[in-house]
């Protein structure tokens, strides 16, 4: 019976939803508003953060029965927010299924003026395809209903919702001026276009415990990581902190550590305007060509061309039933074609660099302290961390990479033949 009842108001709930939610999202929302409802299907890209292509329907096996004005969000809008004016918005990704954070960022939201949003249902119990959705049928609520400014929208997360909000912030820079992961994070992407899109733009604010078992990882393998392959990073670790969320004090440093990246990130979208998402978002169509229109513009300096290129290459990839797509295969063609590649150096270039900055945080992270948890993948660590160095090595040994991998080589050998 009691079951029966609960039921029957999640059934009211979403009917209720469902009912108001176009209308509501005309009506300004004000203060902390425990329950908000979607008002509609996201109009953004939520697929490109689970794949490597942006197909104009998702995967029908992925969502079977979703309904986006089904879902709903915890927000706070603090009394100087103005819904018609440009405003920031921390987006925080929960561990659990139900909201998390605003306790530790409503201060820091008054102060600085900004809207904080988390979501229900979007848990770690959640498949990915269910969590990555409900994230941006929330975050494309909140654009409908206030200007949120991209370059002012910080995605961040607690432990799996910090590892969520990696994964999106990193293939979607454009919607994004930094992520904030606590006590968890993830590794860049693989396509190259999309690394060098968030090193340009996104700022990252890594926060960790003093006691937290994913210290390790944090503090010395995914911040180094990013800050040595050029991505704005700062990683806090927080005396007194296990696994959990730190104080207001440290969100304050944290929010202004990522306001001060504002100006290079207005400059840089000022130069390529597809580097930031409008409010309004674009078709498959239009942003394509816009990606499109980028990456010929890069073409045209040599300090650009690799970009320029790389970024044809994710267009063509991205979105292969459509005419940027064609276009941009086209072009790359003929630059495969010529004798003269002076690109393929910077290709090398990348690679190498890419490849360093993933032995030395693996390394780090192989060779420090564990949790106990952990200290069974020592071994996995360090072989992940040898396999990239003997790389370098072969690569050129007398390069200074080769002579770091030289060095590290041996000690990385030991720990294999202790976990054996």
């Amino acid at each position: 019976m009691r079951n029966a009842c609960r039921l029957v108001g999640m059934l009211l709930i979403v009917g209720l939803c469902r009912t108001l939610a176009f209308a509501a999202a005309d009506q300004p929302l004000r203060g902390h508003q425990s329950r908000v409802c979607v008002g509609g299907p996201t109009r953004l890209d939520w697929v490109f953060a689970l794949a490597n292509q942006s197909p104009s329907q998702p995967p029908a096996e992925w969502l079977p029965g979703y309904d986006s004005t089904a879902q709903r969000y915890e927000l706070y809008v603090p009394r100087t927010v103005n819904p018609t004016k440009p405003t920031g918005l921390i987006l925080f990704i929960s561990a659990s299924d139900d909201p998390a954070g605003l306790a530790q960022w409503r201060n820091v939201c008054d102060a600085a003026g900004i809207l904080f949003a988390s979501p229900y249902g979007a848990g770690n119990n959640r498949p990915g395809p269910e969590r990555t959705r409900i994230v941006f049928d929330v975050l494309d609520d909140l654009r409908r209903r206030f200007a949120v400014d991209p370059d002012r929208t910080y995605l961040g997360g607690f432990s799996g919702g910090a590892r969520v909000a990696c994964r999106i912030a990193f293939a979607l820079p454009e919607y994004f001026g930094g992520v904030v992961p606590v006590c968890a994070a993830e590794n860049l992407r693989e396509e190259s276009w999309l690394r060098r899109r968030v090193t340009d733009r996104l700022s990252a604010a890594l926060i960790t415990g003093e006691a937290d078992f994913n210290r390790g990882e944090i503090e010395r393998f995914r911040g180094p990581l990013l800050a040595d392959v050029g991505v704005r990073t700062k990683v806090w670790v927080v005396p007194k902190l296990g696994h959990g969320l730190p104080t207001a004090a440290v969100l304050t440093e944290t929010l202004r550590w990522l306001e001060e990246g504002l100006p290079l990130r207005r400059r840089l979208a000022a130069q390529w305007p597809a580097m930031r998402m409008p409010t309004e978002p674009a078709t498959r169509a239009a942003w394509s060509q816009a990606l499109l229109e980028e990456a010929k513009l890069r073409l045209a300096s040599p300090a650009t061309l690799y970009s320029g290129l790389m970024q044809l290459q994710g267009v063509a990839v991205r979105w292969q039933d459509l005419p940027a797509a064609t276009e941009a295969a086209e072009i790359l063609g003929k630059f495969e074609a010529e004798p003269q590649r002076a690109w393929e150096a910077d290709d090398l270039a990348e690679q190498r660099r890419f490849l360093l900055a993933e032995a030395r945080g693996l390394t780090a992270y192989a060779t420090g302290s564990l949790a106990p948890q952990y200290e069974k993948q020592r071994a996995d660590l360090a072989g992940a961390a040898l396999e990239r160095w003997q790389i370098l090595l072969a690569d050129d040994a007398e390069s200074p990479a080769g002579r770091e991998a030289q060095r590290q080589i041996p000690e990385l050998r030991k720990l294999l033949d202790a976990g054996k």
